[in-house]
């Protein structure tokens, strides 16, 4: 027989040791239940609240990943599954939380011969809480193909009055054929297709079509990671009935009891939220959820969590809450690589290797003040990152590769739809933005304006000053327009869209009228604007007179439910720019008719 090397034989010690650290944990029910809400997407109220787990925050099982494949690998699964749906049911009774809970379960764990049947019930009524208000998750982690077993379980509990969910669809191995097998409640549909949804085409017809067979099937669909308003309006648009993310609200151990839902940014109106049309991207969309150390540990154990997770760049030291240092990784590794040092210094408080002046940021502060701010500072802060609080408390880390990331993300959402010239966005974003007033079923006002006699300009000024001209449309546009209120596209070339929702939006029209007679008069030379034109040769070699440039501005104001889409409010609006453009000089026409609801779309004079 081989003897063991002595490598080996560590790791065994390793594995033996962490272990029992784990049965400890089960033991002693050493887990922090917390509770993120699963919200209606068309009201803002609170369904219920996702039960999620984690392990003691000194420990390197404080993760769940960490948790429950460290259960695995000891084969302790149903035991620590078992622990975790009792503390978070008696958690969720001690703080009174309304509504569902739902509660994650592995598939394995309900075919495993030791899963006591019953054993769920009983203790629901040993501590007061009805079967009807759990939602038992289903994960599929690993291929189990074991569906007509899968499927007696589920029945088993549907029978006893809980209700089944299948959680992360489209990223398990076939729970496609498991929606199939277990006609689920709800389906909870993965973050993957969730982020950045309104940017992918592909994702949008995914998540259509979960939206038809959940409708078919009858399903209820819940849709994970919800971090953007702009991912929050696409899937309203699409019909996802329910969400939950880090935009609603993050996982807490306390959570909010309010039945509302409130987010910044956000006002939810009748059965439709209305939206402003720019959410600035903050410190808090960077937000990484990183365990901390209180002062009073020892160096040792943030060595232990640096040695088990080689992704974690830092570790936060806090105090009551309040931030007060940072533990570095490779100033901690380094110092302990060194001969003795980790004998001398592991079981010293861990405040004697922090960095006692780290980057502490308010969660709401601007990503593009963040940016400076990191830029402006020292090197350590991009690579080790920044601490993000809240109210001076603390909330957790942001790292400077996601500050990169986001930040790209901004120039390239930008840059995609901006008109490069004024830097206003184009016809996408505006053409999205009707869109959503209209299913939203919100009255408001389009404005389409539009130079007149600008091509002989062009060709007689030349390029630069056209651009200029267009350029002073934009600004005048941008300035008379309210930023929380209303929306200014450059359709293209020197064509404008307005989408007003302020009252006064005649008065800052006509204003902004006389504005442009005033600015464009410096565009001309003096004996141009004496004569109140200019002359031009044309291709057949006349001699052909144009008035100076003007603006002319189109309005139509759209009632709920008046036009379907987009394309019937762009015929409109540029029909009433044509009867605009009819009059001389800068003008407003506003389109008096309407739609009459016994004719459709047909249009008829008002009264």
């Amino acid at each position: 027989m081989n003897c063991m090397s002595q490598m080996e034989v560590a790791e065994l010690e390793q594995s033996a040791s962490r272990c029992q650290e784990l049965e400890l944990i089960i033991n002693e029910r050493r887990l922090q239940p917390v509770f993120q809400p699963i919200v209606d997407l068309d009201s803002g109220g609170i369904l219920g609240y996702e039960g999620l787990i984690r392990g003691p925050s000194n420990s390197p099982l404080h993760a769940p990943v960490s948790l429950f494949d460290q259960a695995e690998r000891c084969n302790m699964t149903v035991m620590l599954d078992r622990t975790c749906r009792q503390v978070t049911m008696e958690r969720f009774v001690e703080l009174a939380l309304s509504g569902l809970l739902f509660l994650n379960i592995c598939p394995a764990t309900l075919l495993a011969p030791e899963h006591r049947h019953g054993e769920t019930l009983a203790f629901l009524e040993k501590i007061g809480l009805a079967a009807e208000r759990i939602i038992i998750e289903v994960t599929e982690t690993t291929p189990s193909g074991c569906y007509t077993a899968l499927r007696c379980a589920t029945e088993h509990y549907r029978d006893h009055g809980f209700r089944i969910a299948l959680d992360d669809l489209g990223e398990g191995f076939s729970n496609l054929r498991l929606w199939s097998e277990l006609r689920p409640d709800f389906v909870k549909l993965d973050k993957h297709f969730v982020q950045q949804l309104h940017l992918d085409p592909l994702k949008e017809q995914f998540v259509r079509s979960m939206v038809d067979i959940a409708r078919q099937s009858g399903a209820m669909l819940v849709a994970e990671g919800i971090e953007t308003v702009a991912e929050l309006r696409t899937l309203q648009r699409l019909g996802v009935r329910y969400g939950q993310g880090y935009l609603l609200a993050r996982p807490s151990a306390v959570p909010a009891l309010d039945l509302q839902i409130h987010v910044k940014g956000v006002a939810w109106s009748g059965s439709r939220p209305r939206l402003p049309w720019q959410v600035p991207a903050v410190a808090r969309d960077l937000l990484q959820e990183v365990p901390y150390l209180e002062p009073k540990l020892p160096n040792e154990a943030a060595y232990r969590i640096f040695a088990s997770d080689p992704a974690r760049f830092a570790i936060p030291v806090v105090e009551n809450g309040v931030p007060i240092g940072l533990l570095r990784r490779h100033h901690l590794l380094e110092s302990f690589a060194k001969p003795f040092n980790r004998e001398l210094y592991g079981k010293k408080p861990c405040t004697m290797m922090m960095d006692k002046q780290p980057l502490i940021v308010s969660a709401d502060i601007n990503v593009h003040e963040l940016s400076a701010l990191v830029v402006a500072s020292e090197q350590r802060y991009l690579v080790d990152g920044f601490i993000i609080t809240e109210n001076g408390r603390y909330l957790g880390m942001g790292t400077g590769f996601a500050l990169m990331r986001k930040m790209t993300e901004l120039q390239i959402s930008a840059a995609r739809y901006a008109n490069p010239l004024t830097g206003l966005p184009g016809n996408v974003p505006l053409s999205e933005a009707i869109d959503r007033l209209l299913e939203a079923r919100l009255p408001f006002v389009v404005a389409y304006a539009d130079l007149d006699n600008f091509k002989p300009f062009n060709d007689l000024y030349g390029y630069a000053a056209g651009d200029e001209m267009i350029q002073l449309v934009g600004r005048l546009l941008v300035e008379c327009a309210d930023p929380d209120r209303d929306f200014v596209g450059h359709v293209g070339g020197d064509d404008f869209a307005l989408l007003f929702q302020s009252a006064d939006w005649q008065d800052k029209l006509q204003s902004m009228l006389q504005e442009f007679d005033r600015s464009v008069r410096s565009f001309f030379d003096p004996a141009h604007l004496a004569a109140g034109g200019f002359e031009m040769t044309g291709r057949n070699g006349e001699h052909m007179c144009f008035p100076l440039t003007s603006l002319s501005v189109g309005v139509v104001r759209v009632s709920p439910g008046q036009y379907p889409t987009h394309y019937e409010v762009g015929s409109a609006t540029a029909e009433a720019k044509k009867q605009a453009k009819k009059q001389a000089g800068s003008s407003l026409f506003v389109e008096r008719r309407h739609l009459l609801p016994a004719q459709g779309s047909s249009l008829q004079k008002g009264v």
